[in-house]
């Protein structure tokens, strides 16, 4: 009878025959960033206009700077916008963003491209036309802001509030971390950065989702990452003039041992919260039981 091959290299073997699982990849959970060549074409028009009307004399060199400063402007917000929309649908408790960019941003450019119409074309109508179809156009391109908070029924706004300072505060530090390792010039050792700030964002996102969760976590994305700042910061010093290997080693130690921290820590609070739903189930069943309701 035929029998189907199975080792390391098949489509369902294991990776190396022991039937380990297979280690994660150095930029898994990596996202495209939404702020890409569509938005950066937005930049391209208010320069145009800006250059071309140097020589429009003082009147038209000051209407031509105005509307490619209001197109400038609106693209910038555009660009924020879809960045703060990325991370509101990545989560699934978010607040709506405090200033709708995406809509200021499309009457920014309705008004610039209005101001380069009239600039070519002085009177109401035309300037008026162009830039309602600049502002309709962009919004049909891009779409409005999210205008409602997201899984927030329940939830308490002043917990909300310090797990957002932390937050704020770890990705301060996470930056601090991509900004040092690029200057060391290793590749694989930025690579090890990014994943080690998966795993960190992993357990701010599960402290987003149940605040609780924060008085154990406050050290892992306080102290500990202020640890780990300090490392990066020391070692690409240090690396980037030396290319000392030990230095090296020691901080991919470093790294690994972080990284297996914060797992095990976002396990535990993931199996935490598990325990509070059973919890709460079980009281809900005697409650029920109680009342006469019997559940088979």
């Amino acid at each position: 009878m035929a029998q189907r091959y199975g080792g390391q290299f098949s489509p369902d073997g294991a990776p190396d025959g022991k039937g380990r699982p297979q280690p994660r990849g150095a930029y898994q959970g990596a996202r495209v960033d939404p702020a890409g060549a569509r938005t950066k074409v937005l930049f391209v028009p208010p320069v145009i206009l800006a250059f071309t009307s140097i020589n429009d004399g003082a009147t038209g060199m000051a209407v031509g700077l105005g509307g490619a400063a209001l197109m400038l402007l609106a693209a910038w917000l555009l660009r924020e916008g879809l960045r703060a929309e990325t991370e509101y649908n990545a989560r699934r408790v978010a607040r709506r963003p405090g200033i709708p960019r995406k809509l200021f941003a499309a009457v920014l450019t309705g008004l610039g491209v209005a101001i380069a119409a009239w600039k070519v074309e002085p009177g109401l109508i035309a300037p008026v036309i162009y830039g309602v179809a600049a502002s309709a156009l962009q919004l049909g391109a891009f779409g409005l802001d999210p205008m409602r908070d997201k899984g927030m029924d329940g939830v308490d706004t002043f917990q909300q509030d310090r797990v957002a300072r932390v937050v704020d505060e770890a990705e301060a530090y996470l930056n601090v971390m991509s900004d040092a390792i690029r200057r060391a010039g290793d590749r694989q050792a930025e690579a090890r950065v990014e994943r080690f700030k998966d795993q960190v964002r992993e357990m701010i996102r599960t402290v987003e989702e149940d605040p609780r969760d924060l008085t154990g976590a406050r050290k892992f994305l306080s102290v500990y990452l202020m640890g780990a700042r300090d490392a990066t910061v020391k070692f690409a010093d240090v690396y980037s003039r030396t290319r000392d290997a030990d230095a090296r080693s020691s901080y991919m130690m470093l790294l690994t041992d972080l990284e297996e921290s914060f797992g095990a820590k976002t396990r535990k609070l993931l199996l935490d919260t598990n325990s509070d739903l059973t919890v709460e189930i079980d009281v809900l069943r005697d409650r029920l039981q109680r009342e006469g309701v019997r559940l088979d």
